[in-house]
């Protein structure tokens, strides 16, 4: 391992992947990327792989849009020798209540504001699109046909490949045991396997972001919490789009092999670093599905397992300079959609870092806002 670096990323997922290339890209050298265990092993590798443009506020809207456009591409662009597995068959998103359908309609004018082209969708229009969907229990639904699904291991594997080819170096099963911080500037990293001095470090840590601050004296407005998912036996194809729902709570997609992937939130859940699965999750999923989805409550389960969301105050994410601490920089708090973000979440930072013109305006995802209390919550999560 070299013991002298120019930058250093800590986490291998799809944002620190992301960050390490568009560094590279536009001319960055001397670039390494600590990962505590395997390319990907983290929330990226969990996650429920869909991508959607249709948020709340603007901020997510313009930032989705962007990634969106690059993953159309991202074959081509990162010149990956496999296939990210791109799908744009859409997200119809549903609603119970009058009041969410309101909510659907102020999200839709802020999405056409950013050139996203969803539109509000009647009942029988979602009974179409999905015909085994209980609309009996709904008061109407929103469509967006470019949303979609990619693959996260190989859209990781991509970014990652391009950024080697660039000359950065990924150091694996590799662990963060300490950052060195002299006079209020950063001076190098300590891990389990030696010493890099380096004058940036770079925190992509996600679940594992607060930890790493608190090694530069720095606390960040976070909790990780666990969030669970679970798959059935395949079946012959009988969904396009991913079904969402928030207050019905609930996300899932058929794959390209014809299992389901389905997922829920659960205000329960623990407040920490714990992957583990659970029988009330299985319970309460199956609950949802056969109240909204009956056919697919039909499924036996293959499996279940749980990945980890970095939550922020306003459930949108933090990327910064930090002050007091110079050369730290924080790319973190994606509250469920990093995986998503992860073009945007490159390019951002990475300009940042260099001190390059914005390609994109996230001025206002500072840390700082939480302090200031300038808040702008998201209201589309699950």
């Amino acid at each position: 391992m070299k013991n002298k670096a120019d930058i250093v990323i800590i986490g291998a997922g799809m944002s620190g992947c992301s960050i390490a290339y568009n560094l590279a890209v536009r001319g960055a050298k001397n670039i390494v990327v600590l990962e505590k265990s395997f390319i990907c092993s983290g929330s990226t590798g969990a996650c429920g792989a869909g991508f959607r443009m249709q948020w709340g506020t603007e901020m997510n809207c313009r930032m989705s849009k962007f990634s969106t456009e690059f993953f159309e591409h991202a074959n081509d662009i990162l010149e990956y020798d496999g296939d990210i597995e791109l799908r744009q068959s859409g997200y119809l998103m549903i609603a119970d209540t009058e009041k969410e359908l309101t909510q659907f309609r102020k999200n839709i004018e802020v999405q056409h504001a950013c050139g996203i082209p969803s539109r509000m969708m009647s009942l029988e229009e979602a009974k179409e699109l999905v015909p085994h969907l209980n609309t009996d229990i709904l008061s109407g639904a929103a469509y967006c046909q470019k949303d979609g699904f990619l693959n996260p291991h190989k859209t990781t594997d991509a970014f990652y490949k391009a950024a080697k080819r660039l000359g950065v170096e990924f150091y694996t099963f590799t662990e963060v045991t300490g950052i060195k911080v002299e006079h209020g500037r950063i001076v190098g990293v300590e891990t389990n396997k030696g010493y890099i001095e380096t004058p940036i470090v770079v925190n992509a840590a996600n679940a594992w972001s607060q930890g790493i601050a608190k090694m530069v004296g720095v606390e960040l407005p976070l909790y990780s919490e666990r969030h669970q998912i679970l798959v059935t036996e395949p079946v012959e194809h009988m969904q396009d789009p991913m079904v969402m729902a928030f207050n019905l709570n609930l996300y899932v997609q058929q794959t390209p092999h014809g299992s389901f992937i389905m997922g829920r939130s659960d205000s329960g859940e623990p407040r920490d670093l714990r992957r583990t699965s659970s029988w009330h999750f299985l319970e309460e999923m199956a609950k949802t599905i056969d109240n909204v989805l009956p056919l697919i409550g039909k499924l036996r389960v293959i499996r279940q397992w749980a990945g980890l969301y970095n939550m922020s105050p306003d459930r949108q994410p933090i990327y910064d300079k930090v002050e007091g601490v110079e050369g730290f920089y924080v790319a973190v708090g994606f509250s469920g959609h990093g995986f998503m973000f992860g073009p945007v979440t490159g390019t951002v930072m990475s300009e940042m870092i260099l001190g390059m013109e914005p390609t994109i305006d996230a001025s206002r995802l500072k840390l700082s806002r939480f302090a200031e209390g300038n808040l702008f919550t998201e209201p589309s999560v699950v």
